[in-house]
Order: C-alpha cells, then structure tokens, then sequence
C-alpha cells in the first residue's frame, strides 16, 4: 500500500507538478530578485575573491496605481545618481535606463555625434558587456512611450519620449546641489497633465521610494488597494493627498 509520503514524493516528480512549481515562479518577485542576486553576486564575489551577499538590504515592491504614480517612480528612479551626486548629469550617468534612452533618442534624431561623452560611454559599456560575454544574453528592451491616454499601461508609457526626457532633464538640474529652486515653466504642464501638484513635484520625486509603502498612488486608488487586500491601511495616503491635485 502507498503511503501518502510516497504518493506525495510521485507528484512531486510529475511534469504536471514541475510545470505548476514554473508557473508559480512566473509571478513570483520574491523568486526572481534571488536569482538575480545570486547571479550577480557570484560575479561580484569572483572578481573581488571573496564571499558573501551582494546586497545587504532586501528588495522593496511597491504597486504603482495609475500613471502619476509610475511617472514619480520611473523619474525617482532615473535620477537616483544625480540625486546621490555620484554624476553631474544624465549623459554621465553610466548602466542606468535614462542614459539608454537618451542615446536612443539621440541616435534616432541621427544627433548621437553631437554628444560625443554620450557616444563614448555607451559605445564602452558595449564593449564592457563583451568582455564579460554579457553580449551573448538576451536583453529586453525598454518600455516604449505613447502619448495617448487610452493606451494599456502594461503595453506603452502613457507619455511621449520627448515630454519624460525634459521633464527628467530639467529635474534633475534642479536637483542638484548647487541648482536648487523652482522648477521650469516647460515642464509645469507636464507634470499638471497627470494631475500632480506641481509645486510638491521635486520633494516628491527625490522621496518617493521613503514616502509609500505598499502602494502609492491617488488616494481613492490607495483606499481600494488597501480593502482589496485586506490591509489595515497604506503608508503614504498623506503624502498622496498633498501631492494630487484636487478635481
């Protein structure tokens, strides 16, 4: 007779239940960050001939609710060296998606020459990423933008390439130590299309990642996640009510 250990250590190497384990791990962030780090760790750890974990701190997920949201994070996001003063601008900011796209932006106005540190670097980080036969693996590319507002979020950035690349731009000269002030009038519209409160937009962008917990959002979005998910409540709904302009 089967005991249900055995019948237990079957399924478990059945394809059906191998196929099940794949399909869990497919949405499954906390799964992917630790292959990512495990892999990017042993090449750290190779190179400096040592052992260890190659982040200390764990990685932090936040559900972005509408299009103001994912605006804040991506530019919170792309002026991260900028804002630590590790780069004086953009175009320096070296293995980062804005710098990306801005060489992508420049290639296809066939203007890349006329950014010649921009044409540098990226052409050295192509070369780095062959020596480490980085090369060879499969690389997916950036979101593409789309300035309608009924395109699916999960299909195209609900904004045009040219508006995100100023208003990340012009923030980020803001930002830096020696330029702080208000921001520019070209990018007020920008800013006020997504319903954000421009004059809260640079405390906003250079806190986001601090200001949210779980989600972050409007507030009427921030109440429906937190009852969809049975939470007590969701850090930032102060923040969100400061930040949104009111209808």
């Amino acid at each position: 007779m089967t005991t249900s250990r055995e019948t237990q250590v079957c399924l478990d190497e059945t394809p059906f239940y191998h196929c099940y384990v794949r399909r869990e791990r497919l949405f499954d962030i906390g799964w992917f960050m630790r292959r990512v780090n495990e892999t990017i760790a042993r090449m750290a750890n190779a190179e400096e001939n040592c052992k260890g974990r190659f982040w200390e701190g764990r990685y932090k997920s936040q559900a972005l609710l509408d299009e103001a949201a994912l605006l804040s994070c991506m530019a919170h996001v792309d002026l991260n060296p900028v804002r630590a003063g590790m780069e004086e601008s953009l175009d320096t900011s070296d293995f980062t998606s804005i710098q990306q796209r801005l060489a992508e932006f420049a290639s296809k106005k066939r203007q890349l020459k006329k950014h010649p540190e921009l044409a540098e670097r990226t052409e050295k980080q192509a070369r780095l990423k062959a020596d480490l036969k980085l090369d060879k693996h499969p690389e997916a590319p950036l979101m593409v933008f789309d300035g309608s507002s009924h395109t699916d979020i999960h299909v195209a950035l609900p904004f045009t390439e040219q508006d995100y690349l100023r208003l990340v731009d012009e923030t980020g000269r803001v930002l830096r130590v020696d330029k702080r002030g208000a921001i520019p009038d070209t990018i007020i519209p920008i800013i006020e299309r997504f319903g954000i409160d421009p004059k809260n937009w640079l405390e906003h962008v250079q806190n986001f990642s601090r200001r949210y917990g779980r989600c972050a959002g409007h507030v009427v979005r921030m109440r429906a996640y937190v009852e969809r998910y049975g939470l007590r409540a969701a850090k930032g709904v102060g923040i969100s009510k400061a930040m949104y302009r009111a209808a």
